[in-house]
């Protein structure tokens, strides 16, 4: 296949080198990464789950957090554990779009249930007496429907709008598939896709962010007039959710730099790096921090262990 070849059928990864001999240790730290995301993902879900004192609205948003990272790292790591074992890296038409859309939503969901938790934290705090009757179980069941059917319905529209485009060329210079690099491939005029993704990536990052930064400005506000001890007990909410978000922006925003960049422009450790960081971090830290941070999941952790 050529570079003049219409609509071509598989893409080729082209950031893959032939590691040799390292091949092995980095396919075996890429695996012991992926198993300790599942297994930490799990251990919080199953928590959750098995404990009735923590079928509340934060510890619900919590498990769901876990299962997006399962989800995101599902369309991801096992696609990429096998072109690190393999001489190839090509991956099918439909394959790649199928990766876009999980990965996309992945991030979609992610900003949706941190904004949901943040909302959640607010009402607690600043309204504490009206908590109860605001945060029933159908709002939240509300909160969780919306949070994962917006976007995907935005976003699968807008995958499919993207694969129905007549494409000139077949390599990424990725390790995964994107959105973006696959409309730069087009054979047509592609600028109003690219105004609408750029527009939709702009949107779904900054509106999640201001509205954190907004909740988190009144629940400074609440806190400051109150006594030592429930400012104590709000910064032990509160921090893991404050840590989780910035910690999910910053890769985020990488990211989303790292398309907007000339590939011949950026060193290929750099792609790699970017491509990796929001992938890996955020599955890893998340149950990390709330199962380490909040002590209403650490001991009922302890408790199984016991």
């Amino acid at each position: 296949m050529n570079n003049n070849s219409v609509t071509p059928s598989y893409f080729e990864f082209t950031l893959f080198s032939d590691y040799g001999s390292l091949r092995s240790l980095f396919f075996n730290l890429c695996l012991l990464i992926y198993m300790t995301i599942i297994s930490a993902n799990v251990v919080i879900i199953l928590t959750v789950c098995l404990d009735k004192s923590l079928h509340q609205p934060m510890y619900i948003f919590i498990c769901c957090l876990c299962l997006n990272s399962l989800y995101g790292s599902a369309g991801f790591f096992p696609r990429f554990l096998m072109d690190i074992l393999s001489d190839t890296h090509f991956i099918s038409r439909p394959l790649c779009f199928v990766q876009i859309y999980v990965i996309h939503t992945y991030k979609a969901h992610e900003l949706s249930l941190l904004s949901a938790m943040a909302c959640d934290r607010f009402i607690a705090i600043c309204q504490p007496l009206h908590y109860h009757s605001k945060m029933t179980s159908r709002v939240v069941g509300q909160l969780v429907i919306c949070t994962v059917l917006c976007p995907a319905c935005i976003l699968g529209y807008f995958t499919y709008q993207s694969s129905s485009l007549s494409l000139c060329g077949y390599k990424l210079h990725r390790i995964v598939c994107t959105n973006w690099s696959v409309v730069q491939l087009s054979c047509v005029d592609t600028t109003m896709i690219i105004t609408v993704g750029q527009f939709l990536a702009v949107t779904t990052i900054f509106i999640p962010l201001f509205f954190v930064l907004y909740t988190y400005l009144r629940i400074l506000l609440v806190c400051r007039r109150s006594s030592s001890e429930f400012r104590g007990k709000a910064l032990q909410t509160c921090l893991p959710h404050i840590v989780t978000f910035v910690n999910f922006c910053i890769s985020l925003f990488c990211e989303f730099s790292l398309s907007l960049s000339k590939v011949g422009e950026v060193n290929p450790f750099v792609i790699v790096t970017l491509s990796l960081e929001f992938l890996i971090i955020p599955p890893l830290s998340n149950p990390l921090i709330y199962g380490l941070n909040l002590p209403q999941i650490r001991g009922v952790i302890y408790g199984f262990l016991k």
